[in-house]
């Protein structure tokens, strides 16, 4: 892979990463999906080299350089894990950004050292039962009595929501103002009243925790709103540029593994004579998987960079999220064809990718929506 007008530093993290994930991550995979459940030791070494800080400064113990370096940190673990990779993204866009972006001093002074260093992971608690895509629908209520916030609901799909600490929670608080009638707060998990139901069982990244979570009189202090009353939607949304360049860096990295899978066994693997990847057939099927991996990349890397110029990207970061996640899942199913049978084998790891890789389309906004807010961005597009 050429460095892509890469920088020393952006080079040495995404190495870092590298490495990390080929000496401690990919050989734990296979043993973790059936634990259903990410090593713990494995998370703390993440925190010690800084991968759980990425959007995080330097001031409270973060190890943010750029979106470029943390896109690629992300490929490299996700190609390591794609649950691996499913903990980091999460935990570093929607775990700790919120509260970068958002909290008061004092809120970011408590969490974000303890964020950024791995000592506690974060959970992003909005999408509902009854209410995925459409955010302003929730029916999770939150009341001011005494001086506390009173938390009341059901929430579904929380990602690490069995091993986090911290917790952010949407809830109505005004409900007569519909969409600005939303606010955001922190809770710690082990609030009185917040329960974690059960871990789902899901078809791929089974390593990482997915949970139920109910909210039943969890009292938490009034300092604890995140951000000022009635704005959680423009929080719940602020970070969709970020979040979604994350989960487009796990996709690319899944389907990277994917094709060097592949790749090695249609070396190895001979039929009618010589290898398989002498066969003009699966050549031909090689060459288009690592065409459309560079294409992701360069997507990708595109947003990333104008997210840390600071400049708009929504649109960009939609469309690598977009591309990268529907050509994982073409990747990976291409790769699993190249191993014939085998391919559908547990022995294989090509079996894992392809399931792993299904999640990427659907969360952190479904290619349906990746779609709609494309196609909204060119209503304005200069001819």
């Amino acid at each position: 892979m050429h460095d892509l007008q890469l920088s020393e530093e952006q080079r040495m993290i995404r190495d870092l990463a590298r490495d990390f994930a080929r000496r401690e991550i990919a050989p734990k995979a296979q043993a973790m999906e059936k634990d259903g459940w990410i090593d713990d030791a494995l998370v703390a070494q993440m925190g010690e080299l800084g991968l759980l800080g990425m959007v995080v400064p330097e001031e409270w113990g973060g190890s943010y350089i750029d979106y470029v370096a943390y896109a690629l940190a992300v490929e490299e673990i996700s190609a390591g894990d794609g649950a691996v990779g499913a903990l980091m993204s999460i935990h570093n866009s929607v775990g700790c950004g919120p509260i970068l972006n958002f909290g008061s001093q004092a809120q970011k002074d408590f969490w974000l050292a303890d964020l950024a260093s791995g000592q506690a992971l974060g959970c992003f608690c909005l999408t509902e039962p009854q209410a995925g895509s459409e955010a302003n629908n929730l029916r999770t209520r939150a009341e001011l009595r005494d001086g506390q916030w009173v938390l009341n609901g059901a929430k579904q799909f929380v990602s690490n929501g069995k091993r986090a600490k911290l917790a952010i929670v949407f809830a109505v608080t005004d409900p007569q103002l519909g969409k600005k009638g939303l606010s955001a707060f922190l809770v710690p998990t082990d609030t009185p009243g917040f329960t974690v139901d059960r871990s789902e069982h899901k078809m791929g990244i089974r390593a990482s925790d997915t949970c139920a979570v109910t909210l039943s009189d969890c009292r938490i202090p009034a300092e604890n709103l995140l951000g000022e009353r009635g704005k959680g939607l423009a929080i719940a949304l602020s970070n969709l540029e970020g979040g979604r360049i994350g989960i487009a860096a796990q996709a690319l990295g899944i389907a990277r593994a994917a094709f060097d899978a592949a790749l090695g066994y249609s070396r190895e693997r001979v039929q009618f004579g010589k290898p398989i990847g002498e066969h003009q057939s699966i050549a031909n099927l090689l060459a288009d998987m690592h065409t459309q991996l560079n294409a992701a990349r360069l997507l990708i890397l595109h947003a990333a960079r104008l997210k840390s110029a600071g400049h708009p990207c929504l649109s960009e970061a939609s469309q690598a999220k977009l591309f990268a996640s529907e050509m994982a899942e073409r990747v990976c199913s291409k790769a699993v064809q190249i191993h014939g049978g085998y391919g559908y084998l547990e022995d294989y790891p090509v079996e894992r990718y392809y399931r792993d890789a299904r999640i990427t389309q659907i969360y952190e906004g479904s290619s349906e929506i990746q779609r709609l807010l494309i196609a909204r961005e060119l209503a304005h597009y200069p001819l």
